[in-house]
C-alpha cells in the first residue's frame, strides 16, 4: 500500500538500497500501462452529464409549433390553436372584437412606445364574412369603405355613412383602424347608429393598439388597407382629412390607396351639411370622384366691367367641396376696361382659401389681336376654339355669360349631376349620357327665339297622364341649349365641334346659301355659336337638363341691367325689348333645393320638351329628329341616295354629311 503514495524519485532510491538486488522475471508478454483511477472517474463523470443534458433537451423539445411562413405576417383570430378550422358568420354585419382590448395583459396595455408586429385580431372575422355576399373577391362590385382613426372623424363620417347604407344603392362599410380601446358597439351607441343604417363595421385595430407608435399604427393602417382591399375590393374610399383625424392615418392613407387602385375621397370638416348629396350616390358613381374634369370658359365682352368683375367674385365665394378647382380661362376682348385690367391684375385663382399644395396657377387669360367687331362666323370659331377636353368621356366645360352671377353651391350641383347621370350604374345601363347635351344651371325666362315668356313644366305623376300643381316645381329635359351658364359635355362638344367646322366648310362653298343658314330661330340675345349648337340638338335628339325655380335660386342668376349683349349683335340688339325676370339668388344645404328629397330624377321621370317650349315625348321627339335630319342631308349633306349603314348616327357627324372619311 506504501508504494501508491511514493511520487518522489528520492524515496524510491533509498527504498532499493535496502534490498537486494534481483533479477526480474521475462513476462510472456507486454501490459498497457493502466490510467490512475482519479483520472478515470473524472472522465466518467463529465460523459454521464453530458449524457444527462443530452436526454433532457431530446425529451424537453416542444412538438406543438406550426412551421411560421414569414413571407408575411399572420393573423389569428384567437389564442388558441390557430390551425384549427373556424366556421363562417352566416350574418352580413358582424361586430366582432368588442372587448379585444380586455383580452391584452395589464402591464402590456400599460406601456407605452409598443412596436412590436402588426396583429389583427378581429378584421378577419368580418373580412371573411362579406366576402361572398358583396362580391368582395371581384373587382367591380358596389361596396364603399368609410375609414377613420381619431373619435371626432367617425363621428363625422358615421351620420354620412349611415344615409347612404340607407339608401340601398351601395354596401356601405365603416373601418375604425385607431388606437382607442373604444368597443365597437359602444361606438355605434354613442353615434346613433342601428341596424337601420345598414353599416358594416370592420374593427381593423392591431393589437396594443393604445400603447403604439405613431409607426406601428401607420403600418397597421397600411396592412389594413391591404386586407380589406384583398377581401373586399372597396370601390372607393371616404375619410376625414380636418386637422380632428390623426396624421398616421392620413398619411398612409394618401400612399397606399393611390398605389393600390382605390379611390380617396377626404372630405371637408363640413362635409355632414354641405357635402350631404354625396351619400345619394352609388358606389359607380363615386369610382369616378377624381376622373371628372371641369373647365370655366368666359368670354368678356367689351364694355361689361362690371359684370364680369361680379362674376368672377362670385366664383372666389364658391365651395369646391374636396374636389380640384376647376381651371378657368378668360377670353378678353381687343379693348380691356381699365377696371377690368386693374382687377384682373390681383385676381388670384385658385382662390387663396383653397388649399394648393402645389401652387398651380389654374388662369389663363387670351387677348384678342383684332381690334374690329367679331363676325358671326369669327366668334363661333374664336369660343370653339377656346376649349378641348382632353378626355370626352370625363372632361366637360362650364361656359358662363359675363352676365351670370354663381352661388356659393354651383359647383356641388354640377358634380352631383355630372357623376349621377353619366357614371351611375343606373345612367351606364340606360345610356342616359347618349343624349344629354348640358346640364344648365339657370332656368331661362324666355323661349330661345324672342321675348316670349317660357313657363316651365310641372311635376308629373307616376302614371304620366296628368299635370300636377303648376306650382309643383321640377327638372326638366329641353331641346334648347342655353350660354348663360351651362356645363357641356365632352363627347359633345367633340361633336360640336366637327359639326361647326363641316358647316361653315359647306357654308364657303355653296351658292346661294339655303334656308338653313339664313333662318335663325335663336334671339341676337344670345352668342352666335348657339345657332349651331340648337342644330345639333334637334337632328340628333340630344337635350338640355334644366333646374327647378327652387334648384336655380340656389345655383345661379343671370344680371341683365347692364347687358350689352354678343359683340357681333350689338348694334342689333339695342332694339329688342324684351323683358325678362332674374332670379333672386338664396343661400342654403343643395339638398334643401332639390325636389325628391334631394335624389336627382331619372330622366324618364322628367318632363321632355321640344327646343320651341312644346311638351312632347321621347317617340315625338325622336320623330322630329328624323323629319329634321331628312330635310338636312338634302340642302346640306349632299346625300342622295343612302344606304342604310349612311344613316347610323355617328360621333364625327360624317352620316349628317354623306361623307366616308370617318
Amino acid at each position: 500500500m506504501g508504494s501508491l503514495f511514493l511520487s518522489n524519485e528520492e524515496l524510491g532510491k533509498k527504498d532499493d538500497d535496502h534490498k537486494p538486488t534481483k533479477i526480474p522475471p521475462i513476462r510472456a508478454q507486454w501490459n498497457a500501462a493502466r490510467v490512475p483511477p482519479r483520472k478515470a472517474l473524472k472522465r466518467l463523470a463529465i460523459a454521464i452529464a453530458i449524457g444527462f443534458f443530452i436526454y433532457l433537451f431530446v425529451h424537453n423539445i416542444p412538438t406543438d409549433l406550426p412551421i411560421r411562413d414569414r413571407r408575411r405576417p399572420v393573423y389569428h383570430l384567437h389564442d388558441d390553436d390557430p390551425a384549427e378550422p373556424r366556421p363562417m358568420p352566416k350574418l352580413v354585419s358582424v361586430r366582432p372584437g368588442d372587448k379585444s382590448a380586455q383580452n391584452e395583459e395589464p402591464a402590456a396595455r400599460e406601456e407605452s412606445g409598443y412596436n412590436g408586429p402588426v396583429v389583427f385580431r378581429n378584421l378577419a372575422v368580418s373580412l371573411q364574412a362579406i366576402t361572398a355576399t358583396t362580391k368582395g373577391g371581384y373587382s367591380t362590385n358596389k361596396n364603399v369603405l368609410f375609414a377613420a382613426s381619431s373619435l371626432k372623424s367617425a363621428a363625422l363620417l358615421l351620420p354620412m355613412a349611415c344615409q347612404m347604407g340607407a339608401e340601398l344603392r351601395s354596401y356601405v362599410h365603416f373601418a375604425l383602424i385607431s388606437r382607442s380601446e373604444i368597443p365597437i358597439d359602444e361606438l355605434r351607441a354613442i353615434n346613433g347608429v342601428d341596424d337601420s343604417c345598414e353599416i358594416i363595421f370592420h374593427d381593423a385595430r392591431p393589437d396594443r393598439s393604445a400603447s403604439s407608435t405613431d409607426a406601428r399604427l401607420g403600418l397597421g393602417t397600411e396592412r389594413a388597407l391591404y386586407h380589406i382591399n384583398t377581401w373586399m375590393h372597396p370601390q372607393v374610399v371616404l375619410v376625414d382629412s380636418s386637422s380632428a383625424e390623426e396624421p398616421f392615418f392620413l398619411n398612409a392613407m394618401r400612399i397606399q390607396a393611390p398605389l393600390k387602385n382605390i379611390p380617396l375621397i377626404e372630405l371637408p370638416e363640413n362635409a355632414p351639411k354641405q357635402l350631404a348629396w354625396v351619400s345619394k350616390l352609388d358606389s359607380a358613381s363615386l369610382a369616378a370622384w377624381d376622373k371628372i374634369n371641369i373647365d370655366i370658359l368666359i368670354h368678356a365682352s367689351p364694355g361689361a366691367s362690371g359684370s364680369l368683375i361680379r362674376l368672377l367674385k362670385s366664383l372666389t365665394a364658391a365651395d369646391f367641396g374636396s374636389g380640384s378647382v376647376p381651371h378657368l380661362t378668360i377670353e378678353l376682348p381687343h379693348k380691356v376696361d381699365p377696371p377690368t385690367a386693374k382687377f384682373l391684375e390681383t385676381f388670384q385663382w385658385p382662390p387663396a382659401r383653397v388649399y394648393n399644395p402645389t401652387h398651380a396657377r389654374q388662369l389663363t387669360l387670351r387677348h384678342r389681336i383684332t381690334r374690329n367687331g367679331l363676325s358671326e362666323e369669327e366668334s363661333s370659331v374664336r369660343f370653339l376654339e377656346s376649349f378641348w377636353p382632353a378626355n370626352p368621356t370625363h372632361s366637360h366645360v362650364l361656359v358662363l355669360s359675363p352676365q351670370a352671377e354663381l352661388s356659393p353651391q354651383f359647383f356641388h350641383y354640377l358634380k352631383y349631376a355630372v357623376l349621377e347621370y353619366t357614371c351611375s350604374t343606373a345612367a351606364v345601363l340606360q345610356e342616359w349620357d347618349s343624349r344629354l347635351f348640358g346640364i344648365s344651371l339657370d332656368l331661362p325666362s324666355t323661349l330661345l327665339g324672342g321675348p316670349n315668356e317660357f313657363r316651365p313644366p310641372a311635376k308629373q305623376d307616376a302614371s304620366r297622364s296628368r299635370a300636377a300643381p303648376a306650382d309643383d316645381a321640377t327638372t326638366f329635359l329641353w331641346q334648347a341649349p342655353n350660354s348663360n351658364a351651362v356645363l357641356y359635355m365632352g363627347q359633345k362638344w367633340v361633336e360640336l365641334h366637327e359639326f361647326v367646322s363641316r358647316l361653315l366648310e359647306f357654308q364657303h362653298t355653296i351658292t346661294p346659301v339655303p334656308h338653313f343658314f339664313a333662318d335663325k330661330f335663336v334671339s341676337k340675345r344670345y352668342p352666335s355659336w348657339l345657332e349651331h349648337a340648337l342644330k345639333l340638338s334637334r337632328a340628333r335628339g340630344y337635350w338640355t337638363l334644366y333646374p327647378s325655380q327652387p334648384t336655380a335660386s340656389n345655383l345661379a342668376t343671370v344680371h341683365h341691367e347692364l347687358n350689352k349683349g354678343p359683340e357681333e349683335y350689338e348694334p342689333e340688339l339695342e332694339r329688342d325689348s324684351a323683358q325678362v325676370t332674374e332670379v333672386t339668388l338664396t343661400s342654403g344645404p343643395l339638398l334643401n333645393s332639390l325636389p325628391s328629397g334631394g335624389s336627382l330624377l331619372p330622366f324618364n321621370e322628367m318632363p321632355l320638351l321640344l327646343w320651341d317650349g312644346t311638351p312632347t315625348t321621347l317617340t315625338d321627339l325622336d320623330s322630329a329628329a328624323a323629319d329634321y335630319v331628312a330635310e338636312f342631308r338634302h340642302l346640306i349633306g349632299g346625300c342622295e341616295t343612302l344606304e342604310p349603314e349612311d344613316l347610323i348616327p355617328r360621333k364625327s357627324v360624317g352620316d349628317l354629311f354623306c361623307t366616308k372619311d370617318e
